[in-house]
């Protein structure tokens, strides 16, 4: 595993005005997200954080990959420059999608933006990503 450190009172990556341990360090750390906008977040964050064991728990069962690297060759190291959630909505009683963009740099290179609607389920009071369409 490879998790950058950072002091707990940075700045959370995911947006949201609070700092990373009181955000999306809490989930990292083994709390459940209460809602799917917030797993996402999360998600967003253990990126920025080369954290992709907490990737691998929160992807659903039926469509985690068996393995996860995060690795990246020398040079071509990503950057990324910020999150917006464009909408979140539950869409049953343990079903929500959140519709985002990111950004993000990889090397020396122009900045990418990428525009994703993401499915999640809840079960047994856990959120988890599914997939996106």
């Amino acid at each position: 595993m490879n998790v950058s450190r950072r002091p707990p009172a940075d700045p959370c990556p995911c947006g949201r005005p609070l700092s990373y341990a009181t955000c999306c360090g809490r989930y990292h750390a083994g709390a459940p997200a209460p809602d799917a906008e917030s797993l996402m977040r999360s998600r967003y964050s253990a990126y920025v954080r080369h954290d992709a064991d907490y990737l691998l728990r929160t992807w659903h069962a039926t469509t985690r990959p068996p393995a996860l690297s995060l690795d990246e060759p020398a040079g071509a190291r990503t950057i990324w420059l910020g999150l917006d959630v464009l909408r979140a909505a539950d869409t049953g009683p343990d079903r929500a999608e959140v519709e985002f963009r990111a950004r993000y740099r990889v090397g020396g290179g122009s900045a990418v933006r990428m525009q994703e609607h993401s499915r999640f389920v809840r079960e047994d009071g856990q959120w988890f990503y599914l997939d996106a369409v």
